[in-house]
């Protein structure tokens, strides 16, 4: 299990996915990650902190964003 600070460029609320920028990559996204249900969909705001973690480091489908922070 692998923890990773990202930054949020999108959610959808509909399926509570995100797409992700992960700390120290300028240029790749990673999109539809999950995020856990616990979050607030109005904690999601664009350009907002988040902690994602990698269940699985090869594999981004096994990925869910846990937390949003400033």
């Amino acid at each position: 299990m692998t923890v990773r600070k990202g930054v949020l460029k999108s959610f959808n609320s509909g399926d509570y996915t995100a797409t992700v920028q992960l700390a120290g990559s300028n240029k790749v996204y990673l999109e539809g990650i999950a995020v856990a249900r616990n979050i607030p969909a109005a904690e999601m705001a664009l350009g907002r902190k988040v902690t994602v973690v990698f269940f699985d480091e090869h594999n981004a489908r096994e990925a869910v964003v846990v937390a949003v922070y400033t």
